[in-house]
């Protein structure tokens, strides 16, 4: 998967000229985001199914300071998964290859009601590709195992 980059905006820093510490939150919901489209599974598509991906907690530890101007890349990876719960991680390095950010998060997935869904029942297709790239079999372009 190829990262997702992302251009650190002026109203992002704060009076010291420092990317303010929420946006790395934003910046891991957009890279995640991305991420589900590359590997075939659009966000999007998910919710039109009726299956929903509440965030269940989220770190962050800062490495290096970004500023206004600067490229981010956001490298995405599959930590865990259980097929309830989905850990992802993120290591976001400026043009300069710094190490900015080092983060993960958690993510459910529930139905419209709010109850936990199976996704090996639910979403197969969206199971096999997730568990093919924890057990390292490649790239997927969202197409089943």
């Amino acid at each position: 998967m190829k990262p997702y980059q992302h251009r650190v905006q002026y109203y992002e820093t704060d009076m010291m000229g420092i990317t303010h510490h929420a946006n790395y939150i934003r910046w891991m919901e957009e890279a995640r985001i991305d991420f589900m489209e590359q590997l075939g599974f659009p966000y999007g598509r998910m919710e039109s199914a009726g299956v929903l991906s509440p965030v269940r907690s989220v770190t962050c530890t800062y490495r290096h300071p970004s500023t206004f101007g600067e490229d981010i890349a956001i490298e995405v990876s599959v930590k865990d998964f259980n097929g309830v719960v989905l850990t992802i991680g993120y290591l976001m390095r400026n043009q300069n290859q710094e190490l900015i950010c080092e983060a993960s998060s958690e993510h459910v997935f529930v139905n419209r009601e709010g109850r936990i869904v199976r996704l090996k029942r639910e979403q197969p297709e969206f199971c096999r590709a997730i568990n093919a790239i924890l057990q390292g079999t490649g790239e997927h372009n969202g197409e089943a195992d």
